[in-house]
């Protein structure tokens, strides 16, 4: 038998699973990192943390397919996007790996949002201005520590820095470039004024390839490490965004791709690039003839965790003896839709879409002597669902409706919070069954990098059939009401948001 290896690498664990060639899930392999959180806004990884993370899932893979007296294909990858790391002359890391989620540099994202440089720089990019792209981040390193980008020799992505460490070759795929801010999408080469910006020269960035881009020949320092064959392909692969929409069989625009874990985020691809003129949401490219259009958001299953652990009754847990989650969503399904009356805007880790503002802060709206937790903890779901449909409402104004919306993240442990997403949305919506997302889309593009498919539609017919939720009529009649209103008064927050953040500063 021929397995694939996926690789996710992502912000606080690296997750590999080995694939048959109908990528059908055998085994999962995982290792955590610790994110650096030293001081406000700080958001970082230890690149060597995450190399000897990378290394050890791909040994005890490799280890497995031995075991089984199998043949590796192939490793692929998706990564994280929007990561920074500093290198010098020798490709040493000169700074730890600045994750999307690090916004110190929302000062300057702020100062730059407010000129109209951010709408050329969107046009040309992709990116909306936020501290969470590489281009914002430079911009910060620029005044924060200039002596530290004087002696900078190169700039990387924490793929980047894994693949020169194991290939000794400095290259990144397109589809990483395009979120860095960076990338121009109508020269497809770095863009030149984000360059000029930055004091970032081209030979500094890494060499743009294809997704199915192979690397081959272990350095040395990479046979040491690595226990599988010298020759077997690495293929790059894509950010995990687009990695998780070929995942779940969402490749063109009939199909939305809706992620709810830690964080969420909506997405659909497209065969060009589409630029929203509000510049709300993202472009970013898979390949030349695959383009991820959509939007993230910070808020999502953390904000929930947060709910559960100030709301649900700790007494009636222990008395009980059940799960906190579980008994959180027994107490969500006895509140009607709308929460009596309440919402909830989720905005505790800042926003990216649809607002893109760093210094965005939650909130409950409508609070009256007559509401629970029950209540509350009901609105806290709905808040970020509600969120997840502002995106959502977005991209079907700019790409227009799809045929069918796949669903995939840890909410779907709930089956309260999947049937409130159809309500929410007003579409069926389908839960993506087949195991392992972004790891799952890096191994079927190690499979079109071999040659096995041609198109990424091929992957489609091998996923699990996902389990459809309907809307339920009265509940999404009640949220065609909910919906405007959260969306107003989000819009009446806006200008509070940096007067509130700054306050919680002192």
């Amino acid at each position: 038998m021929e397995y694939l290896l996926g690789i996710d690498v992502g912000t606080v664990r690296t997750k590999a699973i080995l694939y048959d060639h109908q990528l059908q899930a055998k085994q999962t392999f995982r290792q955590t990192y610790t994110l650096y959180r030293d001081a406000t806004g700080m958001a970082e990884q230890e690149p060597t943390e995450v190399l000897a993370a990378v290394e050890k899932v791909i040994n005890d893979a490799y280890a497995e397919v031995q075991r089984n007296h199998c043949d590796l294909l192939a490793v692929a990858f998706s990564s994280e996007n929007q990561s920074l790391i500093l290198l010098d002359e020798n490709f040493q890391p000169l700074t730890r790996v600045l994750t999307w989620a690090d916004t110190r540099a929302r000062q300057v994202a702020s100062r730059i949002k407010r000129n109209l440089v951010a709408k050329e720089l969107y046009m040309d990019t992709g990116t909306p201005i936020h501290p969470m792209s590489p281009f914002t981040k430079l911009l910060w390193l620029k005044e924060d520590q200039p002596e530290l980008l004087k002696k900078t020799a190169y700039v990387a992505d924490i793929k980047s820095y894994l693949f020169k460490h194991f290939f000794d070759e400095f290259k990144v795929d397109i589809s990483v470039a395009s979120c860095s801010g960076m990338w121009n999408i109508n020269t497809r080469t770095w863009d030149e004024q984000a360059l000029a910006m930055t004091d970032i020269a081209a030979v500094q960035l890494p060499e743009i390839v294809d997704s199915t881009q192979q690397a081959h020949g272990l350095t040395a320092a990479g046979q040491m490490a690595l226990q599988i064959p010298a020759d077997t392909p690495f293929v790059y692969g894509a950010f995990g965004g687009a990695a998780s929409n070929i995942g779940m069989g969402a490749v063109d625009e009939s199909t939305a791709a809706i992620a709810i874990g830690t964080s969420a985020a909506v997405r659909v691809m497209t065969d060009h690039p589409v630029i929203d003129p509000q510049q709300r949401l993202f472009c970013y490219a898979l390949d030349e003839e695959h383009w991820v259009i959509g939007g993230p958001l910070n808020n999502g299953g953390d904000v929930y965790q947060w709910a559960v652990k100030h709301l649900v009754d700790a007494n009636a847990v222990a008395s009980e003896q059940v799960d906190a989650f579980q008994l959180a969503n027994q107490v969500i399904e006895g509140v009607p839709a709308g929460s009596h009356g309440l919402i909830f805007h989720p905005f505790l880790g800042g926003e990216r879409a649809p607002i893109w503002d760093a210094n965005a802060r939650g909130s409950f709206f409508g609070l009256n002597q007559l509401h629970t937790r029950a209540d509350m903890l009901r609105a806290v779901m709905e808040g970020i669902t509600m969120n997840v449909g502002s995106v959502f409402e977005i991209v079907r104004d700019l790409v227009g409706d799809p045929k069918q919306i796949m669903a995939s993240g840890g909410f779907t442990d709930s089956l309260v919070w999947r049937q409130m997403l159809a309500d929410v949305i007003g579409f069926p919506v389908g839960v993506a069954m087949a195991h392992g997302g972004c790891c799952l889309g890096a191994a079927a593009i190690a499979l079109k990098s071999l040659g096995r498919i041609s198109d990424y539609s091929e992957v489609t017919p091998l996923l699990a059939q996902p389990e459809t939720y309907i809307p339920d009529d009265l509940a999404a009649y009640t949220y065609q009401k909910y919906q405007p209103l959260f969306n107003q008064v989000e819009e009446l927050l806006t200008p509070a948001y940096a007067a509130i953040a700054q306050l919680q500063e002192k």
